[in-house]
């Protein structure tokens, strides 16, 4: 049998204890312990069984079960038959479903949407991204060969655009990129916007900034203030036509710019990077924290929001999930708050802050000013 060392201290007795199969089933048995092996037992079970939920949430939004059920409850027949599956599979399926609170089957039978499920229907991009999802676990498909590096990930072909201008000329490319990152930036923009005080902005400018979903939302936000927008040649397009549809032509300069070869801007006291850095190595990223710094007035702010990892204290969103899937990218990696801020602090920024965001799985910030 393996030995488990477990460390020293009660820790390490308890984690050697663990260990053995005896003592799990006296444990199980145990007043005391019962209760808690149960419930280790019972998250454990959790994690395996993750590929599997994934999966049945996967099949409920490809079967549009959101909106089949949006008017009122169905019964398993009649949605059996509108997606074209067996009755007995879709009663599986359905079962599943409820099992992960998306429904709730009533007295009589039928199925109805629980809050969860309907809000699959109303966070924007969220049914897009679940969509998206089964690229990024065919590149986890050999867990042991994807952290090796011996992978060919299928998500690094997806984000070509992520490499540079020269690889987004494609235009369908770029539009599908575009739209999948503008329909779930919505959230990144409310929770941002909630955590950050732009009263007092006149010139923000977003690098990076898509089709405009940020500038949108802070535009809204301070309705006095000037916007720049900085993107590639192929999104800055798509972002005018977007700008103008929403009334902000006026207020809001679109720049076609590569932010990895060119400079940017100046003008700006505030600029954001919402959901750039972790698309991006750290060379790139030093890189492009140093251009901001040099087209800040002295005073100037540096907003930057995106998922992160923990750092010190790892957490499920930023380090088994955000984490993976920028190294499936291949182009960056998930980094926490405090090397974020170690990034802007080496660049020359002062007064750095890590407040917090009321939904660290959509977004963190850090923020950081030029001195005077």
């Amino acid at each position: 049998m393996p030995r488990h060392s477990g460390g020293g201290g009660l820790a390490g007795w308890l984690n050697r204890r663990a260990a053995q199969p005896g003592f799990q089933a006296w444990a199980a048995r145990f007043p005391l312990t019962r209760f808690m092996v149960r419930r280790e037992g019972a998250a454990l079970f959790d994690i395996v069984a993750g590929f599997c939920h994934s999966q049945v949430l996967l099949a409920f939004v490809e079967f549009d079960l959101p909106d089949r059920l949006a008017e009122g409850p169905r019964d398993t027949a009649a949605l059996a038959r509108s997606c074209a599956v067996p009755e007995p599979r879709m009663q599986v399926l359905l079962q599943a479903a409820a099992s992960l609170k998306l429904l709730k089957r009533l007295r009589d039978g039928r199925w109805r949407l629980t809050s969860r499920g309907a809000a699959i229907s109303g966070v924007p991009g969220l049914a897009g991204m679940i969509r998206h999802h089964p690229v990024l676990y065919g590149d986890l498909a050999d867990p042991v060969a994807f952290f090796r590096g011996q992978t060919e990930p299928a998500l690094a072909r997806f984000w070509p655009y992520v490499f540079g201008a020269g690889a987004a000329e494609d235009p369908a490319t770029a539009e599908r990129y575009s739209q999948l990152m503008a329909d779930s930036q919505t959230l990144v923009a409310q929770d941002t916007l909630a955590t950050v005080d732009l009263r007092g902005t006149r010139h923000l400018m977003d690098v990076g900034g898509g089709t405009g979903s940020f500038v949108i939302a802070a535009a809204r936000a301070v309705p006095g203030a000037r916007f720049t927008l900085v993107d590639l040649p192929a999104v800055a397009g798509p972002a005018r036509d977007r700008l103008s549809a929403e009334g902000l032509a006026a207020r809001v300069d679109v720049v076609p710019a590569d932010f990895r070869t060119e400079s940017l801007p100046h003008g700006a006291d505030t600029i954001t990077l919402n959901r750039v850095l972790y698309d991006h190595s750290d060379d790139t990223v030093r890189g492009l924290v140093a251009k901001v710094h040099d087209a800040l007035p002295p005073g100037g702010r540096l907003i930057v929001s995106e998922p992160m990892a923990g750092g010190r204290r790892p957490e499920r969103a930023g380090d088994a999930y955000f984490a993976l899937y920028t190294m499936a990218m291949e182009t960056g990696k998930a980094r926490s708050q405090a090397e974020i801020a170690a990034i802007l602090s080496g660049a020359g920024l002062a007064d750095i802050r890590t407040p917090r965001t009321r939904r660290p799985f959509v977004t963190s910030v850090v923020e950081g000013r030029k001195p005077r």
